[in-house]
């Protein structure tokens, strides 16, 4: 299995070390059995945000050295979540890299005083954004940032979420013999901004810690699922 990098390490060992992280059985508001769980919310500390904040800008400053994801203005973070890594990431871009961009998110109901609206922050208007979040689901949030971004005639260049479970949608029938297309949330939001969409940590990479640290039993587990859920070749 392939060699994480050492942000990748230290973003899997620090999830672990606080629940973050689990592996055993828990069962997805899909019904789906899962053998991990990831909960980005337990990251709510001054060291637990930097790490993630850290392995977010470390991703973004390689991938943009390396061209997998085009330049951009402006960091979105999608309601609630997304807007603490918008802004986080933002500023250790800008100290780490020396990568100077905007930050704004959206609220999940329009202001009706003030400024008004249901974006708050940078411009983003003619703008190149990349929009962060920690898991995309069913992508409901991810959607609605597309949204009103376009309604803001921003550009959607790109988006990197913490962790890529690599498993198809509810809506591929696992059980049938030709259950179709296998794709995931992740690949039909690829297809629906016509750009990349990065993670921090994909399952496999999980499965190659797993496989590093010797706990067979889970990665036992974790292949099971692969091979029912999974989409592409290990």
């Amino acid at each position: 299995m392939a060699k994480l990098q050492d942000y990748q390490e230290k973003l899997i060992s620090s999830t672990l070390s606080i629940g973050a992280l689990k592996f055993g059985s828990f069962e997805l508001k899909s019904g789906r059995i899962s053998p991990y769980f990831f909960q980005a919310a337990q990251l709510n500390t001054g060291p637990l945000i930097e790490t993630l904040a850290s392995a977010y800008a470390t991703h973004i400053a390689s991938s943009l050295s390396s061209s997998e994801i085009p330049s951009f203005d402006v960091i979105f973070g999608p309601a609630y979540k997304g807007i603490p890594l918008a802004a986080t990431v933002a500023l250790l871009l800008w100290r780490d890299y020396g990568i100077d961009v905007g930050w704004a998110y959206d609220r999940k109901e329009a202001k009706t005083h003030g400024e008004g609206g249901v974006l708050v922050g940078a411009t983003i208007t003619d703008k190149n954004v990349l929009i962060l979040d920690d898991v995309i689901t069913a992508g409901t949030a991810i959607r609605v940032a597309l949204e009103n971004i376009n309604k803001a005639r921003g550009k959607v260049i790109g988006v990197v979420v913490c962790l890529d479970r690599e498993e198809v949608g509810t809506d591929v029938n696992v059980d049938t013999e030709n259950p179709g297309p296998r794709l995931s949330t992740v690949n039909q939001v690829a297809l629906q901004i016509n750009g990349p969409v990065r993670a921090l940590v994909r399952m496999r990479d999980l499965m190659s810690w797993l496989d590093s640290q010797g706990r067979q039993q889970d990665l036992e587990q974790m292949n099971a699922y692969w091979k029912k859920y999974g989409v592409g070749e290990l």
